[in-house]
């Protein structure tokens, strides 16, 4: 999976000599950085990648730092991703931007809160999804499976606002 312009991550049907895809996303305890890990990660399985995923929990239960490392490509041996080496750093807190940074390599895309008016989410919990929008966009998974791993890793009764804001972060990644 070579990242392309823009971001955008080559076809799983590219020669498997090409690099592994690795993100991080980073937050506090309670705003969904695992379940959003947990969508990626099903997402690019799907697809057909391999996939490894590793989180750090910290005093996550308190609202302390939270991330998980998620790596996708043809081949991946390693759910770690090294500092310098973050294809993408997606934070779902402002402040966990500067903690995070070291993992960002030259080039790499930062998502951040800020890229979404954050009044037009349908629910402030959806935040996680919708900057999962925002990266799917960047990347050559085809949106259905995006869908299917909101579908699969959330409840029923917020299926509808969660689509909602996925598509949000969709729109906003590819208006100009």
């Amino acid at each position: 999976m070579k990242p392309q312009s823009k971001g955008r991550a080559s076809s799983p049907s590219e020669p498997d000599n090409q690099p592994v895809v690795n993100v991080i996303i980073a937050g506090l305890g309670g705003q969904g950085v695992l379940k959003a890990s947990d969508i990626l990660a099903h997402a690019a399985f799907h697809a057909g990648f391999d996939v490894k995923k590793s989180e750090v929990h910290g005093m996550s239960q308190r609202g302390g730092s939270v991330y998980s490392d998620v790596r996708f490509g043809p081949q991946v041996f390693s759910p770690m991703v090294s500092p310098g080496d973050a294809d993408f750093l997606l934070v779902l807190a402002s402040d966990q931007v500067e903690p995070n940074r070291d993992f960002l390599k030259p080039g790499g895309a930062l998502i951040t809160p800020e890229l979404l008016a954050q009044c037009k989410l349908p629910h402030p919990k959806s935040l996680n999804t919708a900057l999962l929008g925002v990266l799917s966009a960047r990347l050559e998974i085809p949106e259905s499976f995006w869908l299917e791993a909101v579908r699969a890793n959330l409840p029923e009764k917020v299926l509808q606002l969660n689509f909602q804001a996925f598509q949000l972060g969709r729109t906003l990644s590819t208006s100009p």
